[in-house]
């Protein structure tokens, strides 16, 4: 029987090929987006699962007030295993650096440089390809690298044992070589030095302080661990820093299950790369709407060819076929498409991967000789089958045949109010994506252009590396001489993503229980001619003034903090650490977070140290201040490479996540879109396809092809009219929900709802317009020849 099924389905598609194609066209484009969406998604999801100990291992994070932190103090990781017993282990990892690396005759600078407790290892699976786990970081000389380092450094030498040189001043040998991080690892490396290295020299960790937030700190329970004693966990950490910190600090600290530190990390001072779990959660709700959408298309055009197969229902179930046999058979026939297209769409995901990727920032792979990847894929198409043919079987299995055979086939209210529900469905899907996809791009737009308090056009800067430390006087001569470098400053931190900040911080008439965490900038007597900030109260620094040194200039925001306002700011004195001083000047606030952060208030102290030289370039000379750059940064600097960026491309990647969210919506609305218009397409030609002779009639009697076009072309209209005014809220909830991440952003206006909308209609009135023209220009007399 079911071979029989088979063979009828098969001829059926083979006969009928255009009408195969179509369904099989949106079908495969359907399922292949979805698979696109699910493999980012799957991967988003599965994020440092890769280590064994992924359940029992958490990351301490903290909150002073409204500033949270995904950081702790350097003392904390050996304070609390003492503590406490239910911890097994503790491991340290420093923030991100830059290191000049020298081997041979060759020097790189690398960028993703740690430093790490030596039990990194044991803690977590990070794949070691050569050396001993357990006494890797044991050395203070020895380091890690990964694969790609060691083939970068010694090709295709084993690289255990090797000898390179850091920063021009110490030699390391290399313990081990660990496997590239895997891409869903929250923290990627490219060298870990042993945090015995660091210790060396670093205040916070030969002191074990408990006061300074810098390090990253995991910590392991033991294997028996039950995750519903969290809470009385957390009281016993914030009651053992409180029993260390005697400065009366008040920190809140939390436990970040692994897993979660990728997707649920709104923290200041994390690791870069982290995601997005509302993203995950809106490309999940688009993979399950655009593979419904498809679905629908085919149910759309199962119907429309629904007389054509009436004759062969009615004579089918004659000779005795039962309803059950007839709609096996039309599930039968719409499994086979789904597992055909099934076949296409991975050959589009073959297609569109690489594109794919680029777009989402991802190394996305799929690989076919994977078991359970087949097992999934089968699971979509047979789901795919099921809702697709579900319909159809059902509608075409209840026909009469007694009706069917004296050709009075009649479509049901009910079969016509769930089509027309399907297509109003459709078109919500494709709104809400259009909607979305404009509000991203204006979103994204505006905080291109949005005035950040400072112009951040021809701005470029040249980290202080290697000597140059040392040679600022002769630095700063050099900068001064060359008319193309001479608008320059030296600051301690880029005004892009500040992530310093202290409580340290003490004015007359502070409310001793205020705890405002307070970001800082070192910067020089040039920096408001660079940036161009501006002033609103007071002077700048000046170099002729000795005591600018122990000085402030503060913005807004913290004038506001301290409780003062323009007139009576200037003169008033403040400790920052152990500093005493007095505020000089107020500057207008100006943006040094993501636009995420509302601005907070800001200290500016006056550059002792150096940092970075930001030089603003004259319009056409950037090149050739680049060059000047290049041969300062080699006369003074000979040992170290010369890097320079420009702060408005550093702007730029801090909203990567966005633009890879508006990027994959473009691609996505689009597919959408155009499966929907298939199904349209569908529907039009079933419509066409039922009123024939009444089309031929109206003709007969007058009707001018206008008037045909406009019969058939109305009701498809207010289906995509009905659609506007569901998706029109629904986008506006969803969007809202979006842009409140931001705490500057775009209004949603009815502009971007009345742009999406027509867009949709537009396109609809396009596809329905060829079956409407083509029945319009028909001869009457082929449609009225059997009357």
């Amino acid at each position: 029987m079911f071979k029989n099924y088979f063979k009828i389905a098969w001829r059926n598609i083979t006969r009928h090929k255009a009408y195969s194609i179509l369904n099989i066209a949106g079908l495969s484009i359907g399922m292949a987006c979805s698979i696109l969406i699910l493999l980012w998604v799957q991967h988003e999801l599965s994020y440092d699962r890769f280590n064994k100990h992924a359940d029992e291992i958490y990351r301490l994070t903290c909150n002073a007030g409204d500033f949270k932190a995904a950081v702790s103090p350097a003392g904390m990781a050996e304070g609390l295993r003492a503590e406490m017993p239910e911890i097994e282990a503790t491991v340290r990892i420093s923030k991100p650096s830059t290191s000049l690396v020298e081997v041979g005759d060759k020097k790189f600078e690398e960028h993703r440089v740690f430093f790490a407790d030596s039990n990194f290892l044991q803690v977590f699976s990070y794949a070691l390809l050569s050396g001993d786990r357990k006494t890797a970081l044991n050395s203070v000389d020895g380091v890690l690298i990964t694969r790609d380092i060691a083939k970068k450094y010694f090709g295709s030498e084993d690289a255990a044992g090797k000898m390179i040189r850091i920063n021009n001043n110490e030699n390391f040998i290399v313990k081990g070589v660990l496997a590239n991080a895997p891409s869903n690892a929250h923290f990627r490396f490219d060298i870990i030095f042993p945090m015995e290295t660091l210790a060396r020299t670093d205040y916070d960790l030969i002191n074990k302080v408990w006061g300074s937030f810098n390090f990253y700190t995991y910590i392991q329970f033991h294997n028996n661990f039950n995750k519903a004693t969290l809470p009385g966990i957390i009281k016993k950490i914030q009651a053992i820093h409180r029993a260390h910190n005697g400065d009366g600090l008040k920190v809140d600290f939390h436990l970040q299950p692994l897993p979660d530190i990728h997707l649920h990390s709104d923290l200041q001072i994390d690791l870069p790369g982290q995601g997005n779990i509302q993203y995950v959660n809106i490309f999940f709700i688009v993979a399950i709407f655009i593979l419904a959408v498809a679905c629908i298309n085919f149910m759309n055009l199962a119907t429309a060819r629904s007389a054509r197969r009436a004759k062969e229902v009615g004579l089918r179930k004659v000779v005795g076929a039962s309803r059950y046999q007839i709609m096996l058979q039309f599930l039968g026939e719409a499994m086979i498409i789904a597992f055909f297209s099934l076949i296409v769409a991975i050959g589009i995901v073959y297609l569109l991967l690489p594109v794919f990727n680029t777009l989402s920032g991802k190394e996305l792979t799929i690989n076919v000789l994977k078991g359970k990847l087949w097992i999934n894929l089968l699971i979509i198409a047979f789901i795919t089958g099921i809702l697709s043919g579900s319909y159809p079987a059902l509608f075409l299995s209840g026909f009469k045949p007694v009706k069917v055979l004296k050709g009075k086939v009649k479509v049901a209210g009910a079969s016509l109010i769930l089509r027309n529900t399907l297509v109003v469905a459709q078109f919500v899907v494709a709104i809400l994506l259009l909607t979305g996809t404009a509000v991203v791009y204006r979103q994204l737009n505006f905080i291109k252009n949005k005035n950040l308090g400072f112009d951040k056009g021809n701005l470029l800067y040249v980290p202080m590396t290697g000597e140059l430390w040392n040679k600022q006087p002769a630095l700063r001569a050099a900068l001064e001489r060359n008319p193309l470098t001479s608008g320059f400053s030296v600051i301690s931190d880029l005004p892009t993503a500040l992530i310093s900040g202290t409580t340290d911080i003490d004015w007359p008439g502070r409310d001793p229980k205020s705890q405002v965490v307070i970001p800082s900038i070192d910067v020089d007597v040039k920096f408001m001619d660079v940036f161009k900030v501006k002033l609103l109260a007071g002077r700048g620094f000046s170099a002729a003034l000795t005591t600018d040194s122990s000085n402030y200039m503060i913005n807004e925001k913290m004038m506001q903090v301290i409780g003062m306002n323009i007139d009576n700011i200037v003169g008033q004195n403040i400790r920052f650490g152990d500093n005493k001083g007095t505020v000089i000047g107020v500057v207008k606030d100006f943006n040094f977070k993501p636009l995420q952060y509302a601005i907070e208030p800001l200290v500016l102290r006056f550059n002792r140290y150096g940092g970075l030289v930001m030089v603003r370039t004259q319009p056409g000379k950037t090149e050739a201040t680049i060059a000047a750059l290049e041969g300062i940064s080699r006369s003074l600097n000979p040992s170290y490479p010369f890097t320079y960026s420009f702060l408005d491309k550093d702007l730029d990647n801090l909203y990567r996540g966005e633009q890879q969210m508006g990027s994959i919506f473009n691609l996505f609305a689009a597919l959408a879109v155009f499966i929907s218009c298939l199904g349209l397409y569908g529907l039009s030609a079933f419509m066409a396809e039922q009123r024939t002779k009444e089309i031929g009639v109206r003709k007969v009697l007058g009707a001018s092809i206008f008037n045909i076009i406009y019969l058939l072309s109305a009701n498809f209209t207010r289906l995509i009219l009905i659609a506007m005014c569901i998706a029109i809220p629904l986008s506006w909830m969803a969007m809202s929900k979006w842009l409140d991440e931001f705490a500057y952003r775009i209004d949603i206006n009815w502009t971007i709802f009345l742009a999406a909308c027509t867009t949709a209609l537009l396109i609809a009135w396009l596809t329905v317009s060829y079956e409407s023209v083509k029945a319009a220009v028909a001869n009457p007399v082929k449609s009225l020849r059997t009357e």
